[in-house]
């Protein structure tokens, strides 16, 4: 039996005419859990998380796994059995964390708009550092732990004003951003956290954007923060740890990232150059380490030729895969069954989503039937994390694959899960 595996996916492939992730067939899955359903591979995940040890190799580093990107139990459980942290940004974040086996003091919080009640349940947790977005929400931090009769371990998250060169609504980094304090503020607001007595300074941070597909942005970062962290120093505060955010982008169509190893290596050459080799870092890569792990398996519904376009109806939609309509995001669609091409067209791949922008992809050169399954690669990451109920829509399934056993993660959400939390005005009518 021949193997053709598809470009930038490592656990897919064909298999004579047959697409399998790692040693699972596909269509067994979505035979046995029905569709829209989300696969992910853990040798992928576990690959991608070796590139980047391989980049940090025999330095002081906590890789924290950003779990935005993907959120599920069984992901956040592969990435604590393999020693993360986790950068987190609610929490809930550290619920599900905790839930799933994972180190309150493994974990980071970032976010502009942490409450107060979030404040004392991650101090109360113990969890290692909290990356502060403002100098208001510095003063709020203060205040909660004092109440506590604790400090607050912080780093700044520093808005570095680096363009990262991706898509404007994922770029973090700039002075336009919400995120993050402003460069030009960065000593006075440390020099007041650290005269704050429910604050204890530990680091620094920045995160200028995802899906970044280029080094300059990197290592013009890289300057500017150890720039800002020698400022600091010079005013008698210690930096502990450098924390350089994530953001790593993944081969979505043809782009061409990075390696992991190779740009932290060139990361590092950089630290120690200018005397920081030694210095704890941190780093936290969500899409980068699941993005081109999962896949979502979608059945066709019906086929509708038309005089300018023709639309091929799938059942998952833009509740489920909602990086099309919110960022034209391009993601690959392929077969299941790879027989040859007898009678191929050129289709708008579109749910059945009660919007115009409900599309998965345009233009998309498919020989397809009603009935048949179709897989929507790179759908790891902001996809299931994104996900919601909109016309009705229960919530996918999903299946993480570990060689050749496959396991249920979450199971298909129902009308009743739905409703569950909602109530009549009028006890005892309806259901």
């Amino acid at each position: 039996m021949t193997t053709q595996n598809l470009p930038g996916q490592p656990q897919l492939a064909y298999r004579g005419d047959t697409l399998f992730l790692e040693q699972i067939r596909l269509s067994d899955l979505a035979k046995a859990h029905g569709t829209p359903l989300f696969v992910y591979s853990k040798a992928s995940m576990l690959a991608a998380l070796a590139a980047y040890q391989r980049g940090f190799s025999g330095r002081d580093v906590e890789i924290c796994y950003a779990m935005k990107a993907n959120p599920a139990l069984g992901v956040i459980e592969v990435f604590v059995q393999a020693g993360c942290g986790f950068d987190i940004v609610s929490g809930g974040d550290l619920d599900r964390v905790l839930a799933a086996g994972g180190r309150a003091d493994k974990v980071i919080f970032s976010g502009v708009g942490k409450t107060r009640a979030e404040m004392r349940q991650a101090l109360n947790a113990g969890i290692a550092c909290f990356n502060v977005e403002s100098e208001a929400e510095l003063e709020v931090l203060n205040e909660v732990a004092l109440s506590m009769g604790l400090r607050a371990p912080m780093s700044l998250r520093v808005n570095p004003n680096v363009d990262p060169q991706t898509h404007p609504y994922i770029s973090t980094g700039l002075k336009s951003s919400k995120f993050g304090v402003a460069h030009e503020r960065v000593v006075p607001t440390y020099q007041r956290a650290a005269a704050l007595p429910g604050i204890k300074v530990v680091g620094i941070d920045c995160h200028i954007g995802s899906q970044i597909t280029q080094e300059e942005p990197y290592l013009d970062t890289v300057d500017r923060m150890l720039d800002l962290v020698e400022e600091v120093e010079r005013c008698a505060i210690p930096i502990h740890h450098i924390d350089f955010g994530g953001g790593l982008g993944i081969d979505y169509n043809g782009d061409t990232p990075p390696d992991a190893a190779q740009l932290w290596k060139k990361l590092l050459h950089k630290l120690d150059a200018r005397g920081f080799g030694a210095r704890r870092l941190m780093v936290e890569p969500g899409r980068s380490l699941v993005g081109n792990a999962g896949v979502c398996l979608s059945e066709v519904l019906y086929l509708k030729p038309g005089d300018q376009k023709n639309f091929c109806i799938i059942d998952a939609a833009m509740n489920d895969l909602p990086r099309p309509a919110m960022y034209q995001a391009y993601h690959q669609i392929v077969a299941l069954d790879a027989r040859p091409v007898s009678s191929a067209a050129t289709w708008e791949v579109v749910g059945p989503v009660c919007e115009s922008g409900d599309w998965i992809g345009h233009d998309r050169t498919l020989d397809v039937k009603p009935g048949e399954l179709l897989a929507v690669l790179s759908a790891g990451a902001y996809c299931m994390s994104m996900a919601s109920n909109y016309n009705s829509r229960g919530r996918a399934a999903e299946v993480l694959v570990d060689g050749d056993q496959s396991h249920l993660i979450r199971r298909r959400e129902t009308i009743a899960d739905q409703m569950r939390q909602e109530a009549l005005t009028r006890p005892g009518h309806g259901r």
